[in-house]
C-alpha cells in the first residue's frame, strides 16, 4: 500500500529519455555535485530526474526540520510531476536511506534500487564524525570545516596524490561551496535516519555499491544494507567517499550495466 503523495518543492533537473531514474543526493551534497559526472552516462538511456534537497542548488533552504519520510515523499512526487510514474531510483550516501525509505513507501513505483556509499543507520564512529562536522559549521569555522571534509571525503590514496597547490585551491572551493542547507541535512541524518526495519521489506533489485576505502561510510554499513535487503547484488569500487570524484567512470559504469540487466 502506497502513501499519498504530497506537492514537491524541491527544484529540479531534468535529463534525457527512456525508462525512469530517480536521484537521491548525499547531505550536503546536491544533484549537480553528487551526479554531475555521471549525468550523461545515466541520461543515455533513461529519464534522470533530479530533486536537490532543501538548501540545496535549485531548492531554497526550508522553514521546518527535514523528516526522512517527508524528503522521501517529496522525491518521489517530483518524479511524478515530470510524468515519470515509475522509475529506479539511485541513492548515494544519505540519499541511500532516503531511497530506501521511498521504496517502502511507495513500493508500487520503485522498480529496482543502486545504493552508493550508503548506510541503514549510522553507528557510534559515523555519529562523531557528523556531529565534528555539523560542530564545525556552527561555529562557522570553514577553513577548518573544509580540511576535515578533505579528510573524510577523499580516500588516502587520492588525497597523498594532491600537490600543496592544488590542495590549498581545493580547500578554498569546498569552503565557499558549502550549501546553506548542510545543518538540516546533518540533522536529520544523526537524528532521524534509521530504515533498518525497511530493509527486509525491499522486493525490487538492487545493487549495494560500496567505496571500499570510504572514511565516513565505512564498507561496515555498506555491507548491513547488502545482507538485509533480500536478493542483493554487492559491487566494490577502491574510492573514498567521493566516487564522483575519484572514480566516475566505473561509478557511472556499474549503474549503467545494472540498469541495463533489468532492463530498469
Amino acid at each position: 500500500m502506497s502513501t499519498a503523495l504530497p506537492p514537491s518543492s524541491l527544484g529540479r533537473l531534468v535529463r534525457g529519455t527512456g525508462p525512469g531514474l530517480l536521484l537521491a543526493h548525499g547531505a550536503g551534497g546536491g544533484i549537480d555535485a553528487n551526479y554531475g559526472p555521471v549525468l550523461d552516462t545515466l541520461a543515455a538511456h533513461h529519464t534522470v530526474v533530479g530533486p536537490d534537497y532543501p538548501g540545496t542548488g535549485r531548492t531554497p533552504r526550508a522553514g521546518a526540520p527535514l523528516s526522512l519520510d517527508g524528503l522521501a515523499d517529496e522525491l518521489v512526487a517530483t518524479a511524478v510531476e515530470e510524468g515519470v510514474e515509475t522509475f529506479a531510483i539511485a541513492g548515494y550516501s544519505l540519499g541511500s536511506s532516503v531511497a530506501v525509505r521511498a521504496a517502502a513507501r511507495h513500493p508500487e513505483r520503485v522498480t529496482a534500487l543502486i545504493l552508493t556509499a550508503g548506510f541503514a543507520h549510522p553507528n557510534p564512529r559515523m555519529l562523531l564524525a557528523a556531529r565534528l562536522w555539523r560542530d564545525l559549521l556552527r561555529s562557522n569555522d570553514l577553513e577548518h570545516l573544509a580540511g576535515f571534509l578533505s579528510l573524510i571525503g577523499l580516500s588516502a590514496p587520492a588525497l597523498d596524490a594532491v600537490g600543496q597547490g592544488d590542495l590549498d585551491t581545493a580547500l578554498k572551493n569546498t569552503a565557499a561551496t558549502i550549501p546553506p542547507g548542510t545543518q538540516d541535512h546533518l540533522d536529520l541524518l544523526i537524528d532521524h535516519v534509521d530504515v533498518r526495519a525497511d530493509l527486509p521489506t525491499i522486493a525490487v533489485p538492487t545493487l549495494v555499491i560500496s567505496t571500499t576505502l570510504d572514511q565516513l561510510v565505512t564498507p561496515h554499513h555498506h555491507r548491513q544494507l547488502a545482507a538485509n535487503i533480500p536478493g542483493a547484488q554487492y559491487a566494490e569500487i577502491p574510492t573514498g567517499h567521493l566516487p564522483f570524484v575519484e572514480q566516475p567512470e566505473q561509478w557511472g559504469a556499474l549503474m549503467r550495466d545494472f540498469l541495463h540487466a533489468g532492463r530498469a
